[in-house]
């Protein structure tokens, strides 16, 4: 290691034997260690962001002025108001992978379906979508079978932001390194951290606090490429780094229903019942105890207060009217269905007659045009980290698996009978526009249901006929499946 050099753009990636081209020569562990703190540096600087997000994701941020007209005493009143967990679970709920299809293939992969189903990707991918969707960017790591893993199945797994930063090059587009932090579980005194460059993987290790990390071992796979996937949200040409799908918006307008909800609070503690006014009576009469007179006699509510005194009288004042913050609140809450697309009845507001089905869908429709988007920009992440699974387990990628496609659940929620009902009428008994396999796929079956109907339909007493007569005959399992 210590003959060993580093050259490249900027001195960094490549590893050879002689010398650096660039400021001199320099360690391989100076500059990797330089890699780590470089990284490390940029997440540290995310952490506030992060925690931002967080907090708001979770309902516990809490504004830093707040309750103007309020007594001090009462502004710890802040209700947790939980739009933006709304609007992110509404989109995450829509997302879910079915399968992965090659191209000129007829039906969904199923070696990469077991890949995704052996590292339980159907809960995972759902957590690596909302870090996505709340922070803007989440990760996907990929690495070859350990000694205690199935050797057919590539390791697969999710981080989070929050522990895990990637440099993406801005020409390429791919990640040129990747850093993961984390704490040793073998040893919590000491830090932990996992560098990613295109040829090889490399683990650290330091004491808490100490200054230097250490080498604690390599992996060089010679792959060429970063096995560290990101799942970016709200790309754009001039950020592809990815934004949190809490906006600034839907920020301001929960921090608006925040304080109006504070103040509805303090008003109802304070003047939501009618307040007491009494004339011509002495404070002497309200005594609770006659040999102490200076206890005033305590005035709860619905508590009927009788005087002596022929010139006393009572007058009470008018109620706070609290329909204005009820009006306020449901105001804001339009505001954030306009910028999220959330339909009314996710937002409490909406008219006393029931909406029907259609109407529904209609209110939907923007929810489900988004949750589109968003499959297609996450579906293109999750081709990737299978490309890059083939290449650790095959030392290849294959032809057709540049035009992958990622199969994702309809987001749409139609009823099941209206569905039918379409369904049936394009199929019409294998005498319409589609084959009876796309009815079953517009119809939400898993692949392994359809494999089994499949089997159900050859086994049918008609098929078995049609076969002997030469006539088609359903494949039992997918063509894809068997060539693997």
């Amino acid at each position: 290691m210590r003959g060993a050099r580093l050259r490249g753009t900027h001195g960094l990636f490549d590893e050879q034997e002689g010398q650096g081209t660039q400021g001199g020569d320099l360690e391989i562990a100076d500059v990797l260690e330089r890699h780590v703190d470089a990284l490390s540096n940029r997440l540290s600087l995310a952490k506030p962001a992060h925690d931002e997000n967080s907090a708001y994701y979770e309902s516990e941020h809490r504004l830093k002025a707040i309750g103007v007209g309020t007594p001090p005493e009462m502004r710890m009143l802040v209700s947790a108001i939980g739009w933006p967990r709304v609007y992110v679970d509404a989109l995450e709920e829509r997302l879910d992978v079915e399968g992965f299809r090659l191209a000129g293939e007829s039906y969904t992969d199923e070696r990469l379906w077991s890949w995704w189903q052996a590292n339980n990707l159907d809960v995972e991918s759902s957590l690596a979508h909302l870090e996505a969707l709340i922070h803007g960017v989440s990760y996907v790591t990929i690495s070859a079978p350990g000694k205690l893993d199935d050797p057919d199945m590539p390791v697969i797994r999710v981080e989070s932001p929050t522990s895990m930063v990637a440099d993406i090059d801005p020409r390429t587009r791919k990640v040129r390194r990747a850093l993961r932090l984390y704490v040793d579980e073998l040893d919590p005194t000491q830090d932990a951290a996992t560098l990613y460059l295109p040829n090889e993987t490399i683990y650290f290790v330091r004491r808490s606090g100490a200054a230097r990390w250490r080498i604690e071992s390599r992996v060089r796979h010679q792959l060429g490429v970063v096995p560290v996937i990101p799942i970016i949200n709200r790309e754009r040409l001039s950020d592809r780094v990815g934004r949190s799908e809490i906006t600034p918006e839907v920020r301001s307008m929960t921090d608006a229903a925040a304080r109006i909800m504070m103040n509805l609070q303090a008003t109802a503690e304070l003047m939501a019942v009618p307040q007491r006014l009494l004339f011509g009576v002495a404070q002497d009469e309200f005594a609770a105890n006659p040999e102490n007179p200076g206890a005033v006699l305590e005035a709860y509510y619905a508590r009927i207060l009788a005087f002596e005194n022929e010139a006393g009288r009572a007058e009470q004042f008018q109620a706070a009217e609290l329909r204005n913050f009820v009006e306020a609140l449901g105001e804001l809450a339009k505001h954030v269905a306009s910028y999220t697309g959330l339909p009314p009845q996710y937002l409490s507001f909406q008219s006393d007659n029931p909406a029907s089905a259609e109407a529904i869908r209609s209110s939907e429709s923007r929810l489900v045009k988004k949750s589109e988007r968003k499959a297609r920009m996450f579906g293109s992440a999750w081709e990737e980290v299978m490309r890059v699974a083939m290449l650790i387990m095959d030392q290849a990628i294959p032809k057709n698996a540049y035009r992958m496609e990622t199969i994702w659940r309809d987001p749409s929620t139609p009823t099941y009978s209206a569905k039918a009902d379409a369904v049936g009428k394009l199929y019409a008994a294998g005498m319409g526009v589609i084959p009876l396999e796309q009815a079953r796929i517009d119809l939400g079956y898993s692949a392994e249901q359809r494999r089994q109907m499949r089997d159900w339909d050859n086994q049918n007493p008609t098929a078995q006929l049609n076969a002997l007569l030469s006539g088609p005959r359903l494949p039992a399992r997918e063509p894809a499946a068997e060539a693997a």
